[in-house]
Formats: C-alpha cells, sequence, structure tokens
C-alpha cells in the first residue's frame, strides 16, 4: 500500500517564495512594521492608530499568503471536500485535546516560572480593549489563516515527508518561538523562553489535525476556533 501524504505537494515555487516569506515574517516584520506606518503617516499627513495598524498589517499579510501559496490552497481545498466527514470528527477532537492537554502544560509551566506572565495573552487583551471589532477579526481569522498556511503548510508540510518527527518538532519550535522571542529580545530576559512551553501544545495538536486529515483547512479551523473562546473569555 502506498505511503498515505499528510498534504499535497508544494510546488517549488511556493516552497521558495513561502520560505522567503517566512522568513521575513518571522524576524524582520515584528520590528519595522511599526516605524514603516509611522512613516507611512508622515508622509500621508495622518495618525493611523495602533488598531487600524494591526488590521492593515494582517490584511497584507493575508494578500501575501493568497499570492504565494494559492495553488497550494485550492489542492488542500479539493481534499477538504473529499474528506468533510474526516475533517469534522478531527476538528472537534482537535479542540478537546488542545485545551485538555494545555491547560496541564500552562499549569506544569506556571511550576517551572512564577513571575512570567503570558505576553502575547497580555498584548491581545490591551487591543481587544482598545480596538475589540478589529482585534477580533485579526485573531480570529486572519491571524490563523496566515499562521496556519505558513507553520503547517509549509514547514511542517515541506518536512513531512522527509521525516514525520523533524517535521512536528520544527514546526511546534518555531510555532511557540514566534510567540515569545520577540518579548524576551525586548526585556532582554532569556527566561521568558520558558514561556515557549504553553506554545508546544497548541503546535502538536495543529499539526496533529492537519496530519490527519491532510487539509489545512481543518487546522485553521481549530486555531480560529480556539482563539474565537480565548478573545471570548477576555471580553
Amino acid at each position: 500500500m502506498a505511503k498515505r501524504k499528510s498534504a499535497p505537494y508544494m510546488s517549488a515555487g511556493e516552497q521558495i517564495a513561502g520560505t522567503a516569506f517566512f522568513v521575513i515574517y518571522l524576524v524582520v516584520l515584528p520590528f519595522v512594521t511599526g516605524p514603516l506606518f509611522r512613516l507611512a503617516g508622515r508622509l500621508l499627513g495622518v495618525t493611523i492608530s495602533q488598531g487600524l495598524q494591526n488590521v492593515l498589517y494582517y490584511y497584507i499579510l493575508f494578500a501575501v499568503t493568497l499570492i504565494i501559496f494559492h495553488g497550494f490552497l485550492a489542492r488542500t481545498s479539493r481534499r477538504f471536500a473529499d474528506n468533510l466527514g474526516l475533517a469534522c470528527q478531527t476538528v472537534g477532537v482537535g479542540l478537546v485535546a488542545l485545551y485538555g492537554l494545555n491547560e496541564l502544560v500552562y499549569r506544569l509551566s506556571n511550576l517551572i516560572i512564577t513571575n512570567r506572565t503570558n505576553l502575547n495573552d497580555t498584548t491581545i487583551s490591551a487591543q481587544i480593549d482598545d480596538a475589540p471589532h478589529m482585534t477580533m477579526l485579526i485573531v480570529i481569522f486572519l491571524a490563523p489563516f496566515v499562521e496556519e498556511v505558513l507553520f503547517r503548510g509549509l514547514v511542517f508540510g515541506n518536512l513531512r515527508s522527509k521525516s514525520p518527527a523533524v517535521a512536528y518538532i520544527v514546526s511546534c519550535a518555531l510555532f511557540a518561538l514566534l510567540h515569545v522571542w520577540q518579548f524576551a529580545v525586548v526585556q532582554q530576559d532569556v527566561t521568558y523562553f520558558v514561556l515557549m512551553l504553553q506554545y508546544l501544545v497548541p503546535g502538536l495538536v495543529l499539526a496533529w489535525v492537519y496530519d490527519r486529515t491532510g487539509t489545512l483547512w481543518t487546522s485553521i479551523a481549530v486555531h480560529a476556533a480556539a482563539n474565537a473562546l480565548s478573545v471570548w473569555a477576555m471580553l
């Protein structure tokens, strides 16, 4: 029996352009986006609010993601339609697993280091207070789409055919790193990297959901639903 592939292959162009985009997204944009928006505001003679900056930022990411990965997204959409029953079942299992395991790991991480809060959640909470509708659009729709295409579609999907173990480890580690490294750099405190533990379970579950169904839309759905529940808890 032929070995089942977790997802349709990406073209060489998608892999090359996607990798370049991923590196820029992960290590460059977090530090240049603010200055670029301030420059644009001065050139246009307007003040761009933080809420509007966030929405424009993710709309641009969303558009670039669609342009680069449109072929892959079409293929994974067909896979979703062909496996609708399995996809819906896996989304439900994924949400239960994510919340159950995440609660356990969250409590364990608090035993290891107790003087650090989850700054990513703190930032989102502040953004909700400042611009609730814009923040919900980002957190529930735009961010899950962009992150799943990059971390599960690009990283996990392309490594999966070479080594499943490496695919899980690398995609989970990078996903966790995304959510904490900026705070560690700004605070100049490497102990913030311990907070990566709080994101390993979501990364693992989302990769498993994608791997089990072979369609990215299931991991997008789990990611979006989990974020929606988190936002609801913050309101």
